[in-house]
Formats: C-alpha cells, sequence, structure tokens
C-alpha cells in the first residue's frame, strides 16, 4: 500500500471521527440545557406552589378562627330573629279572634312548617353572608399588621418544599433562607452553606400583600447537577467507546506505517545483504577459476595469494551469514541458549583490538585501548561477547570521515577502547572520531534494519543488524548498551555489565 494511500484513509477517518465527536458533544450540550432548563422550570413550579399553599392555608387558617369566633354571636342573633318571627305570627293570631289551635289543622300546620323551614334558610344564608364578609374582612387587612415570623411555619415550609420536588423527582439536597422584601433576612436552614456560585432561585411569599407584608425565599441545590445529568450520563460510554475507536485506529495507523517501514529495511536489508554476499562470492568465483588455469597451478606463490583471497572472503562471507542467523535467533526468543563462562574481558578485548588493528591501519587509522578496570571478571558467553567488540569496532570503522561519505576534510580514523569499574559493574567505553549520530537517528541504532542515512551509501553498506544484535547480546548478559554522539564529531559506546561476583550473589 501507497504512503498516500495510507495518509488519504488517515484524513478521512480523522474527519469522520471529528465529526462524529463534535456531533456527539454538540448533542451531550443540548441534552444538557434541555434538562438544565426542565430542572429551572421544575424548581420554579415548585416555589410558586409553596407560596400558594402558604396563603391558601393562611386563608384557611383565617377563615376557620373567624368562623369560630363569629359562630356563637351570630347564633344569638338569628335565634333572637326567630323568636321575634314567631311573636309576629302569635299576635296576628290573637288580631283575628280566631281560637283553634292549630296544630288540630294538618294543612295549616303543614303551611306554618313550610315557612319556619324557608324563614331558616333564609337566616342560614344570612348568616353565612355575615361570616364571609367579616372573614374577608378580616383576612384583608388584619395580615397587614403581622410579621412574616408570624405568618410561615419555616419546618411546615421546608417539609412542603421537600414533598414538591419529590413530586418532581428531584432528590438534589437543597438549603434555603427567608427574607423580608427590604433583604433583611428572617430564617436561614441550620445546614445552610455558601452557594458560590451555584444558581439560585426565589419566589415571593404573600405577592398580593403590599410590599411591607411580603418575604422573599432563597433556594439553592448543593448537587444540581446530578439531576441535569442523569440522563446526559448516558452519552458518556458512547463518547469512551469513540475515544477507544479511536485510539485503535490511530495505533492501526502507527502499524501501518511501521510495518511499512519495516518492509522498507527488509528491503534495503536484501538489497544491501545482496551487495554485502556478491561480493566475496564474486572473489571465490574469480579464484576459483584462476585455479583451473594450468600457468596459475603451477606458480605457488599465486596459488598461496590465491588460497589467502579465498579463505579470507570465505571468512567474510561466513561473518555476514552468522550475523544474520544470530539476530533470527534472537528475533525467534533463543537467547537463553549462552554458554556462560568466567572470562576476563580486558583479555578478549585486547584480543579483538589487536585482530582489529590491521583494518584500522589500512585507512590510516589507529586504535588504543586504556584496560583500567581492575576487576574485568565477568560472567559471559565468549563467543558473543568477543562479536559484540567486533561489531561496534567494525562499525566505528564504516562510519569514519572518509572523503567518500562527502567529507573534504577528511580525519584519520581513531579509535579508544577504556574499561573501568563502577560499583558491582564493569563499564567499557568504545569511542571514534567519526561522523557522528545526528540525535533523531540515536534513538532508534539499535532497532532491527535500522539504519542512518549515511548508511545507505553504497561504500558503507550494512544489513542493518549489527547494533540490534550488539543489544540483544548485553541485554541477555544482563547489562545494557547507550549511545553518545554528536554529529559531525565522533561517538562513544558505552556497555555495562555485572561482575562475576554481583552475578553469584
Amino acid at each position: 500500500m501507497k504512503k498516500r494511500t495510507i495518509w488519504t484513509i488517515a484524513c478521512i477517518m480523522a474527519l469522520t471521527f471529528t465529526g462524529l465527536i463534535y456531533t456527539q458533544m454538540r448533542y451531550f450540550d443540548e441534552v444538557v440545557e434541555a434538562r438544565q432548563a426542565q430542572f429551572d422550570g421544575a424548581v420554579g413550579r415548585v416555589l410558586a406552589r409553596v407560596a400558594y399553599n402558604l396563603e391558601m392555608n393562611e386563608t384557611r387558617a383565617t377563615v376557620e378562627r373567624e368562623i369560630e369566633a363569629s359562630d356563637d354571636k351570630l347564633k344569638k342573633r338569628a335565634q333572637a330573629e326567630l323568636q321575634a318571627i314567631s311573636d309576629s305570627i302569635q299576635k296576628i293570631k290573637n288580631a283575628k279572634g280566631k281560637n283553634y289551635d292549630i296544630d288540630s289543622n294538618p294543612n295549616l300546620k303543614r303551611q306554618n312548617d313550610q315557612q319556619l323551614r324557608h324563614e331558616k334558610l333564609r337566616q342560614r344564608v344570612l348568616h353565612q353572608k355575615d361570616i364571609l364578609t367579616e372573614v374577608v374582612y378580616t383576612i384583608g387587612y388584619k395580615p397587614l399588621f403581622r410579621s412574616i415570623d408570624g405568618r410561615v411555619n419555616y419546618e411546615e415550609l421546608d417539609r412542603s418544599i421537600q414533598q414538591l420536588l419529590q413530586r418532581h423527582h428531584i432528590d438534589s439536597k437543597y438549603h434555603f433562607r427567608v427574607t423580608t422584601y427590604d433583604g433583611r433576612e428572617l430564617y436561614r436552614c441550620s445546614e445552610y452553606e455558601d452557594p458560590g456560585h451555584a444558581t439560585i432561585y426565589s419566589q415571593v411569599l404573600f405577592p398580593s400583600d403590599p410590599p411591607s407584608g411580603q418575604g422573599i425565599i432563597y433556594v439553592h441545590f448543593t448537587n444540581s447537577k446530578t439531576y441535569v445529568f442523569a440522563t446526559a450520563r448516558l452519552l458518556i460510554p458512547a463518547l469512551v467507546f469513540t475515544f477507544i475507536l479511536l485510539a485503535v485506529f490511530i495505533y492501526s495507523i502507527y502499524i501501518i506505517f511501521r510495518q511499512k517501514r519495516l518492509t522498507e529495511m527488509k528491503t534495503d536489508f536484501v538489497n544491501n545483504m545482496t551487495h554485502e554476499f556478491k561480493t566475496p562470492i564474486s572473489s571465490i568465483s574469480l579464484a576459483a577459476q584462476m585455479l583451473s588455469d594450468p600457468v596459475v597451478s603451477k606458480n605457488e606463490v599465486m596459488l598461496k595469494k590465491l588460497a589467502r583471497i579465498i579463505s579470507d572472503e570465505s571468512r567474510r562471507l561466513r561473518f555476514q551469514v552468522d550475523k544474520v542467523l544470530q539476530t533470527s535467533l534472537f528475533e525467534r526468543g533463543k537467547a537463553a541458549t549462552f554458554k556462560m563462562d568466567e572470562l576476563d574481558a580486558n583479555s578478549i578485548i585486547e584480543d579483538v583490538a589487536h585482530t582489529f588493528t590491521l583494518k584500522v591501519q589500512n585507512v590510516g587509522g589507529t586504535i588504543s585501548t586504556h584496560l583500567e578496570a581492575e576487576d574485568p571478571i565477568i560472567c559471559a558467553d565468549k563467543m558473543h561477547f568477543t562479536n559484540v567488540i567486533f561489531n561496534l569496532l567494525d562499525n566505528a570503522l564504516k562510519y569514519c570521515k572518509s572523503p567518500s561519505l562527502g567529507f573534504e576534510n577528511s580525519e584519520p580514523l581513531h579509535v579508544d577502547i577504556r574499561t573501568a569499574n563502577e560499583g558491582r559493574y564493569l563499564k567499557i567505553y568504545i569511542t571514534d572520531n567519526g561522523i557522528g549520530i545526528r540525535k533523531d537517528d540515536l534513538k532508534r541504532i539499535f532497532d532491527r534494519f535500522y539504519r542512518v542515512s549515511t548508511g545507505n551509501r553504497h561504500d558503507v553498506k550494512g544489513f542493518g543488524l549489527g547494533l540490534a544484535y550488539v543489544s540483544s547480546v548485553v541485554q541477555g548478559h544482563r547489562g545494557s548498551i547507550h549511545a553518545e554522539s554528536v554529529f559531525g564529531q565522533g561517538t562513544t559506546f558505552i556497555i555495562s555489565l555485572p561482575l562475576m561476583d554481583a552475578v553469584e550473589h
């Protein structure tokens, strides 16, 4: 897959996820706003109902109180009026001079009873009218002379608020206080807390009264967000899943680019390996053809020279194959097959440096050793440890300041190897004055198949496996390795390996 195609897919998916997340966030905001408006409306209706109930209860209590107080007085007045009516009827009878018993005449008795009932009903209506008139007068004027404290039972007010909130399915904790119309505080609940930035809801008590008879209740909720986000919280899992998908997508794109880069590295590896193998194979083939020449076969000097060429190129070819095989073993997790022995690191380093001296001298360079470690004994695999030192020296040789690498002012190669003891570890420093490594490349030089840009030149071909192999071996020996470099000035590889005493303990 081409890089352009990958980037196109990545951009489309990025826009898709961005649109999806934006849509979800907008919907989330709208749900929260609607829920908040619903909450505000419910609280407003609750407080309005509380004020209405408070006024209605006061009116009912006043009515009951006034009726009870006026009932006796009005009853006496009604009885007196009924007695006056009876006396008037009796006077009418006497005036006509008819001396008969009303009770003896059923029709007359029924007529008189009916008149009495009508008269009682009329008197009752008048009685109730007088009561209501007095009550209305009392309701209209008496509260004007009473304080809010005398008109409001704050405990009942609290219960009324709580009951009405529960009817609206609002379980949020609240605090309230009551003040006069001009702001003088009359009451606040015992657990009242500073509202801070919380929304405060207010309602006028007894709004029909003049301002002097009015009060104001202030209510704020300590955890109103619980109600507001009760529905919106269902959107949170959707957002979480969306971000999970986004993370998986980003990781997938990363893996795709990584695999593409790995594929390019493997392609470069194959090309470099072909070049590295082609040279010794060609040399061996040419030497073999020359050996078949009768003239050459009779020349002992030429035979020895050709034999040395075959031997050197075979050794070179075997070394390249070994690097590939060794790295392959580490990739398959077979690094645990080290043959650990007690080794003198100084002695091995000295031998490798002596063997490598000729190669360094061929490019006009020098190699020096400062084996200052007093305790150089480590537990390691001799073959792999030797290959580690050889690979690092070979790396210094490849990346020296040669004119072929574009350095006009070439500088003779100098490699310095130093050992030292630091605590229970042996430190190995391999320093060169080569071209150095850029900071961006320094983090990845131990990755398999990775090679710095300069290494892609034809004269410093490689597999990109040497440093990966070195890192794997050092880690397999419970050690560590890192590089310090200044581009254009040189590089220092620092190896830290536990001493024999540290391994035993």
